[in-house]
Formats: structure tokens, sequence, C-alpha cells
């Protein structure tokens, strides 16, 4: 009888394959990272996906830690679980993800300032069209295409963004004014953040992106929700704003 487990590990790698068109080489890595989880998961005597808690998915880290394993390396065995437990919980295989609060220890060496492009789709793939997850989108997209820094995306006002010539104006260090092109997924998913923004209070601010009270977003909210989509993804590393725009200097 073939093993339930390994049958929902193969579905989410068809699943990565398929629907997030992600590498064969990450894909691989996934499923070496899963294959382990469920070795140790099988020793710890639990049955059933839903069995894995928040204290075992701690003691699994440890575990790995007491291997010799770097922070890094398990690091990127808690994202896989992460984004493994993410598909489960779409496919109502499970209630809740385990491992959206375990840390991984820190590493000795600095986890490096970019993502690779299969990162970036993973954590540009949200399909959610609640009006925080829109304005989200566009502020992540457009980081990554344009390469804006923080304070720039922050400062942005309405009529710095031409949809027609699809460029962006901004004003950097020094007071200098740059525009910028801007990538057909940005200004969609500016266009959808467009659509949705009147509904907020405070609809006649300038700026692009603003807060639940409807006044211009700030860099502290920013960077928090980078953060959250980040782990919600399951992107590897400890995301910050300057990581897109880093991401996007390395994949031109």
């Amino acid at each position: 009888m073939a093993n339930p487990r390994r049958h929902w590990i193969d579905k989410f790698l068809h699943h990565l394959r398929t629907e997030r068109r992600l590498s064969d080489n990450t894909g691989k890595h996934y499923q070496r990272d899963l294959l382990e989880l469920l070795d140790w998961c099988e020793k710890a005597g639990l049955k059933h996906w839903r069995d894995l808690d928040t204290r075992q998915v701690r003691h699994y880290a440890a575990r790995c830690h007491r291997r010799g394993l770097s922070g890094r390396s398990i690091q990127r065995r808690l994202s896989a679980l992460r984004s493994f437990y993410n598909y489960l919980l779409r496919e109502q295989a499970v209630t809740l993800n385990p491992g959206l609060d375990v840390p991984a220890p820190k590493s000795e060496q600095h986890l490096p300032d970019t993502l690779s492009v299969d990162d970036i789709a993973s954590l540009l793939n949200v399909s959610s069209t609640d009006t925080l997850a829109l304005r989200d989108l566009a502020m992540l997209e457009l980081m990554y295409s344009s390469g804006l820094r923080l304070s720039e995306l922050v400062g942005l006002n309405a009529g710095d963004v031409d949809f027609d010539d699809r460029t962006v104006r901004v004003t950097g260090k020094g007071a200098k004014t740059r525009v910028l092109p801007v990538g057909d997924k940005a200004i969609k998913a500016l266009r959808a953040w467009q659509q949705v923004r009147p509904q907020h209070p405070h609809h006649d601010e300038p700026a692009v992106f603003t807060a639940r009270s409807g006044k211009r977003i700030g860099v502290r909210t920013v960077q928090q929700r980078v953060k959250d989509w980040a782990r919600r993804q399951g992107t590897p590393g400890d995301l910050h704003p300057h990581t897109l725009r880093h991401s996007f200097a390395s994949h031109l």
C-alpha cells in the first residue's frame, strides 16, 4: 500500500513543477528536504502530516542543529516545510502550518543579499484578492521590477506613475529624480491596487501606497509586510526590501 504521506509530497512536487513552474533543481531540493522530514516523522511515530505540531518542528530543527547543519541549511529545510504545509492547507489536508513560528539557529555566515529567480517567482505568486494583499503585491512587484529603494517606494505619489509610458518617477538620494521603466507584471499589480485604493479612508491622500488608516504607508510597515509575505510564501532568509532591489540588479 502506498505511503499516504509520501503521496502528498509527490503531489506537492507536481504542484511546484506545473503550477509554480519552479526549476527541476529547486524541485530536487524540496524533495530531498521533505523526504528527510518524512523519515524523521516516521521515526517519531507520527502517522499523518496533521500530527506534526510546532513543538515537534522545533525538535526537528534542534536535531538538525545537533547534526552540525548550518543555520542556512536548517532555514532551507524549514522553508520547505512551511511551503509544503501551505500547500496542504490549500488542499484542506491539515488545519495549521506548524512551521510558521519556528526560527532557525543563526548561521555564522551571512545569507546572500539576493534571491534566486525561483525564489522571486515563489514570493510573487500571490493569488489573494484581499485589499492589503493587492497593495502588498504591487509594492513587491514594483520594488523588484524597477529596483526602487524603500524610501523611494513610500514617497511615491499618484502622479509619479505613468501607466501609458510604463514608467515611474522617483526622488532618491540627494533629491535626484530618476525615471525608471516598470515591468508588465508590476503595471498589472499597480492597476489592481489602484482599483481598490479609493475604498480606503482619506482617499484624497496623494501617496500611491497607503496604510489601513488611508494615510501614506510608513517604512516600518513595508519592512514588516515584506517579512510577513516572505514567511507566508516560504522564502528563504531574513528578507528585507533592499533584497528585492539587489535581486533586481543581479537578474538584469
